[in-house]
């Protein structure tokens, strides 16, 4: 995968609806680049499909976690932009102290989850990372 995957991956995320057109139009390439590369990242398994989002707890047992990022220099946008086009990680945050880069990912094994980490631990930029499994909610602000 290059950046430009990363990128088409990072706006499906956003809104898996979005119509070929617009992704060209946004990603500066033709439509045809984006329905090949649609089409190659679903046959490489990379896309395992096209759903909804929902709730936080709603989809059952899932592998949660939170993983403090080191960014070296100033590669944070770099980062972020790649950590985008993952569908593990569900929401990034920007933070100060210790940790440039908060990734909340879920994965449905442990497998998924330790590929998931092997991956964004070879983004170029990446000092250092300390991940956390969540447990158990004590407290949610999330509706339902």
């Amino acid at each position: 995968m290059d950046d430009l995957d990363y990128r088409l991956l990072s706006l499906l995320r956003a809104d898996s609806r979005r119509s070929v057109a617009s992704l060209a139009d946004e990603l500066a390439v033709s439509r045809a680049t984006v329905r090949a590369r649609i089409d190659r990242l679903v046959e490489e398994h990379v896309i395992l499909g096209f759903t909804v989002t929902v709730r936080s707890g709603a989809q059952g047992q899932a592998l949660r976690a939170i993983t403090m990022i080191e960014v070296e220099g100033r590669a944070a946008e770099n980062v972020v932009a790649r950590l985008n086009g993952f569908p593990e990680v569900r929401t990034l945050y920007t933070t100060n102290g210790r940790w440039d880069i908060i990734a909340e990912i879920e994965t449905d094994t442990l497998e998924g989850f330790d590929d998931t980490l092997r991956r964004m631990r070879q983004i170029p930029g990446i000092a250092s990372t300390e991940t956390s499994i969540l447990l158990s909610a004590r407290k949610s602000t999330m509706g339902g």
